[in-house]
């Protein structure tokens, strides 16, 4: 079997990756076709949902507050929390995705991936510690916790949902294609299943159910990548050199497979994309909402730490598993499960080598294993949206705009539940309408706009004294329009998405992240440093006030100005 044969939708994966990174959270996983029910992995998946609703159960018995809803009552440890972190961040997207990469690109699979890694540094010391010392649910609460209250928890609920909005119809979408592939099932039902699951977990466990779906799914993603890692090191006498040799002799590209470059040839579009993924990590409201789950800055530290082993030990396993899958799957076409031809039916090519290679190393027990860890890797992202999706209605719109903060723990919890309901209703009927259609850009729109609308604002807010309301809203305003339009009118939607002809995009480059989001930080240093009402100076004032809170969580009043 020819690798071109082999890798065709996979290099068209790899260019929406490049425009916008799909992979980053359940991109886009194409038309599939509807395989054989696989037993195996419906059995697993199985036994998987029957833990998680036993845990629900559980969760459901503690869930009594609002606190206990959006944040477990604060009573994550440092440990757990990191492990939810990286299983929240740990995508079905980003064990494929990556893996595939590699299998269709070779190094440039390792690039994507440190560049996920490299925001998580920047979380830690800038933002762990004053996200858990100055928010309470949601990262609106730090932003606007000097400012004027109805202005930037609008916005900011905006950028959270809008966020939550593209990630959940790429979820949902990917979900569908997934199960229908490997699990056998319609994608209608299985849209309708994983909206379902992710509806109870949400409603009736809040945020310890969800922590704990993510941890538990976090410790099967890593334990079955690890073991498919292992056999494949093992198949090459555990020496990565030999395996990398092989893989150079049996590539259609030989040599360039291990040197960078193949996705992105422009230096702004690879500074750009940079920062995407770096920033981009930093503004991804359901990723923050994760650090009031602890109860102080010391554990919220731990959370990036441990967070950040895990997820870094999980890129190199798809490193591994990409390399290994170039080797173990060219040479042996017969490991393909579906008529032995990769091309038929399976995303095509990279995008599923790693549950082909799965089924090669460890047979149709294993292979199962992995299709159960994928489909419970999307369910755990999607509950985790949601729930940030439902903070953003009820805490930031609801009870602190326009209720102006004048409601009981009871009601907004009850407005949560409902938004919930509406938010999964929601994405099951847009992961049905967009069933057809490419949606790897509505990842690539989800980091930008948080990359360039989400964490300009929150940067600002918190480290610079001279930022205002005004500027926070202007900035981030111009963030999340520019940084939705350009990224529509790049080629990796204009051309790839939408069909247009080749060279027609308006936009040149991969992503947008270099424009808008100094765009966005430019508007906020302009219109903050120009506004100079009465309540400017107020909100300057307020910021040695926020700093001491910020910095030791203590000796500071509530500051937030209406």
């Amino acid at each position: 079997m020819k690798f071109v044969k082999l890798s065709h939708v996979a290099v068209a994966v790899a260019l929406a990756g490049a425009a916008g990174l799909a992979f980053a959270a359940g991109g886009d996983l194409g038309q599939t076709e509807k395989q054989a029910t696989n037993w195996t992995a419906i059995v697993m998946f199985a036994i998987f949902v029957g833990a998680t609703l036993w845990i629900t159960k559980w969760a459901a018995s503690r869930t009594k507050t609002a606190a206990d809803f959006y944040t477990a009552g604060g009573g994550i440890t440092g440990f757990q929390n990191g492990l939810a972190i990286a299983g929240d961040y740990m995508s079905a997207a980003s064990f494929l995705g990556i893996s595939g990469l590699v299998f269709g690109s070779g190094f440039d699979g390792l690039i994507f991936s440190t560049g996920w890694l490299v925001g998580w540094p920047l979380i830690t010391f800038l933002m762990a510690e004053r996200l858990r010392n100055l928010g309470k649910f949601t990262f609106a609460d730090v932003a606007s916790y000097r400012f004027a209250q109805g202005p930037v928890r609008s916005f900011a609920a905006t950028g959270t949902l809008v966020v939550v909005a593209f990630y959940l119809i790429a979820q949902m979408v990917g979900a569908g294609q997934l199960i229908k592939v490997l699990f056998g099932l319609d994608y209608i039902y299985a849209v309708v299943l994983v909206g379902c699951l992710m509806l109870f977990y949400v409603l009736f466990g809040g945020m310890t159910a969800t922590t704990w779906v993510q941890i538990i799914k976090a410790v099967m993603l890593l334990a079955g990548a690890t073991f498919m890692a292992l056999a494949v090191l093992f198949h090459f006498g555990f020496s990565p050199e030999t395996m990398f040799a092989k893989a150079v002799e049996v590539h259609s590209k030989g040599d360039a497979i291990m040197g960078p470059g193949a996705l992105i040839t422009d230096p702004i579009s690879a500074v750009s994309v940079g920062l995407t993924l770096m920033c981009g990590t930093a503004g991804l409201p359901h990723i923050l909402m994760r650090f009031f789950t602890v109860p102080n800055a010391k554990e919220a530290r731990k959370s990036v730490a441990w967070a950040t082993t895990w997820i870094g030990y999980f890129y190199i396993l798809t490193f591994i598993i990409g390399f290994g899958a170039i080797v173990l799957l060219i040479e042996n076409p017969s490991a393909y499960y579906v008529d032995g031809d990769i091309a038929k039916g399976l995303v095509g090519g990279g995008n599923m080598a790693a549950v082909h290679l799965a089924n090669a190393v460890g047979g149709n027990m294993f292979l199962g294993f992995i299709s159960a860890v994928a489909f419970a890797t999307i369910l755990a992202v999607v509950a985790g949206l949601t729930l940030s999706g439902a903070s953003a209605v009820s805490h930031d719109l609801y009870a602190s705009v326009w209720r102006h903060g004048n409601v009981d723990s009871a009601t907004e919890l009850r407005v949560s539940r409902i938004t919930t309901v509406a938010l999964g209703v929601i994405a099951v009927l847009l992961g049905i309408i967009f069933e057809k259609q490419n949606v790897a850009f509505m990842v690539m729109l989800a980091f930008s706009i948080a990359c360039s609308a989400n964490f300009p604002v929150l940067f600002m807010s918190v480290l610079w004294k001279n930022c205002t309301t005004r500027g926070a809203v202007a900035g981030g305003t111009i963030g999340l329009i520019l940084s939705s339009a350009l990224t529509v009118v790049s080629p990796g939607v204009w051309e790839v998405a939408l069909g247009n002809p080749k060279g027609s995009a308006w936009f040149p480059y991969s992503s947008p992240a270099l424009f808008s989001m100094t765009a966005a930080f430019l508007v906020i240093w302009i219109v903050s440093i120009l506004d100079n009402s009465e309540q400017a100076k107020k909100e300057r004032a307020l910021f040695a006030d926020q700093l001491i809170r910020s910095e030791t969580g203590v000796g500071a009043a509530a500051a937030s100005s209406h």
